[in-house]
């Protein structure tokens, strides 16, 4: 295994690096050696490092074993600079046949941070993690215990944690921690911080929470900002339970639950609609002499419109102000929101007003909740008086102001409005979306200008949107009803060739279309066409076939059948059943 190039480039026996490298601790040093029985070879290896000699170093590499390399560093004859001695090191790793073996790496990072060379130690070890890979850190922690020898600094067994984190092998580095315990190492908290952090941020909350809660019975300092952020996570999944079992381990732990903590997890509850939760816990904020903030009431408030529960809403909003707490943009919005969802606008409008006193600027995203609720409740006039104000107070209209405007003015028949918002999205480069360009076709439509309405549906298709198929059946049933079927059934292809399994009231309109017309054979092999693709058709379906046998068939036979069947016709049995009823009477009549 080639080893990385930790201090230097390649093999030095400079003399300058020797007489810098002496002024470094020097580590456990046996008695002095009795070089007479000392190993021939580690003591002529010794002294050509020590005098730079290069010539009987070559030689040496040949027969050297990485054991000559692990006895070199542990005995270290000559007390070599531990630079020296690294850089030789390094250099042999480039020198084949020879190979470092899993030990002599381990010692060498032992040495290193026994004479307080962590950045080379952590170096090296980092690149014993790279070349090892992931699911190795039983073997490599085998190797440092073993070759732990003297050694009394614990440091590499953090750095091989952080090699592992760095890596981005997390178990691994878990795997270290619970052998680090096992060996009653003392354990390093700044890599269990790191861990931690990291699953924290992944999208496994319980493995975090199960980190967390071992790394604090190894001694591990707690901290309440660690347990808001794992409640958030189990918040967010909507796992409150869990949030709620971190949330009453922070007292355990020697903490106070801040006022995050009780925000976080009433959030959660009221999210889940569970109000009755999130008041308990406002309770409990009180007696812990915890003061609830304006985040809090926002969170109740919302939680209390939600549930339509406006009055008590405006209640807990007059509570919050009375405490001296200033309501932001956000409770504002969500009280206006409130109201105009439950259709009381004059009441959002006044919360409005009040908001403006206190000198609280409003947002894009009020400004559209209320001009939404204006255009839900048919005040189109206030809603364009509230898109000059807004303009005015420097905020541009967006897609949702302007989408909302012509979804209003369609609704209440005012198409001419509505084209103009059109053009004026189109001046301000504001592209339609899904919802205005399906209002103006709507609207079209609803107005008799079916050719605009089909227009409009392509223009729909060319921006590459996909229209529902409510969109297409209300211009089918616009050109059905100005006769002009065709058109009809030539948006039906257009549908089909989209890949689109057609409905049965699409197949309703084009029948409506084709009875009305007297084109009864049309109609029944349209009829035929439906069953044949598995479309099942409705009690709509052949009461529309009937009326027009009654109009364009024979008249006196369905006239009975209208005033006592009407509306009971409800399958396909009944239908065939009454028309060949029809048709023998006919036969009958026609002989006599």
């Amino acid at each position: 295994m080639p080893t990385p190039k930790i201090t230097r480039p390649s093999f030095h026996l400079s003399s300058s690096a020797t007489t810098a490298a002496a002024a470094t601790t020097t580590w456990y040093t046996p008695p002095p050696p009795n070089h007479q029985t000392q190993d021939p070879i580690l003591l002529t290896l010794s002294h050509a490092i020590k005098d730079s000699q290069t010539k009987p170093l070559k030689k040496l590499i040949v027969s050297l074993t990485p054991t000559h390399i692990i006895n070199l560093i542990n005995l270290n004859p000559l007390s070599l600079p531990p630079l020296s001695l690294l850089s030789f090191f390094t250099h042999l790793s480039s020198q084949p046949p020879f190979r470092h073996t899993l030990n002599s790496y381990s010692t060498m990072a032992h040495f290193l941070s026994s004479h307080q060379l962590h950045s080379q130690a952590q170096t090296l070890i980092h690149f014993l993690v790279s070349r090892k890979g992931k699911d190795s850190a039983a073997s490599v922690f085998a190797s440092l215990i073993e070759t732990r020898g003297t050694h009394q600094s614990n440091f590499v067994f953090g750095a091989l944690m952080n090699a592992y984190i760095d890596c981005g092998f997390i178990p691994d580095a878990i795997q270290c921690l619970r052998l680090v315990r096992k060996h009653r190492i003392s354990v390093p908290f700044k890599p269990c911080g790191r861990v931690l952090d990291l699953l924290m941020r992944s999208n496994s909350p319980a493995a975090a929470w199960g980190f967390y809660l071992e790394i604090l019975a190894c001694g591990f300092p707690p901290n309440v900002c660690k347990f808001n952020i794992l409640m958030h996570s189990f918040c967010r999944d909507g796992r409150v339970g869990e949030a709620k079992v971190v949330f009453d381990e922070i007292g355990k732990w020697g903490l106070r639950p801040s006022v995050v903590s009780f925000n976080t997890l009433i959030n959660g509850y009221c999210k889940l609609g569970d109000l009755g939760e999130g008041f308990s816990l406002k309770r409990v904020m009180e007696e812990s002499n915890v003061l609830p903030d304006v985040f809090t009431y926002s969170v109740l408030i919302n939680g209390l419109c939600r549930d339509s529960r406006l009055d008590d809403a405006n209640q807990l909003f007059d509570e919050m102000s009375e405490r001296g707490l200033v309501p932001n943009d956000v409770t504002f919005t969500t009280l206006i929101n409130g109201h105009c969802k439950n259709g009381r606008t004059d009441m959002a409008m006044e919360i409005y007003q009040q908001m403006l006193s206190k000198g609280v600027k409003p947002d894009l995203v009020m400004y559209n909740t209320l001009i939404n609720g204006l255009c839900k409740k048919g005040v189109l006039s206030d809603a364009k008086n509230l898109v000059g104000e807004m303009t005015e107070r420097g905020l541009k209209p967006d897609k949702i102001t302007f989408t909302t405007l012509i979804d209003g003015f369609c609704k209440e028949g005012d198409l001419n409005s509505a084209l103009e918002i059109r053009k004026e999205m189109v001046k301000e480069g504001v592209e339609l979306d899904n919802v205005a360009f399906t209002a103006l076709i709507t609207g079209l439509c609803r107005a008799g200008r079916v050719t605009d309405a089909e227009r409009t549906l392509r223009e729909m298709l060319r921006v590459g949107m996909r229209p529902d198929d409510a969109t297409f059946t209300i211009v089918i049933d616009g050109f059905c009803k100005m006769g002009d079927v065709k058109m009809g059934f030539k948006l039906l292809k257009d549908m089909q060739n989209d890949g689109r399994r057609i409905g049965v009231v699409t197949y309703n309109v084009l029948m409506n279309g084709l009875c009305k017309r007297g084109q009864m054979k049309n109609a029944q092999m349209l009829l035929d066409a439906m069953l044949n693709v598995g479309v099942v058709p409705d009690d709509i379906t052949y009461n529309i076939l009937l009326e027009g046998h009654s109009k364009h068939g024979n008249s006196e036979d369905f006239d009975k059948l209208l005033r006592g069947e009407k509306g009971l016709v409800l399958d396909y049995a009944s239908y065939t059943s009454l028309l060949s009823s029809s048709d023998k009477t006919s036969k009958d009549r026609y002989k006599r």
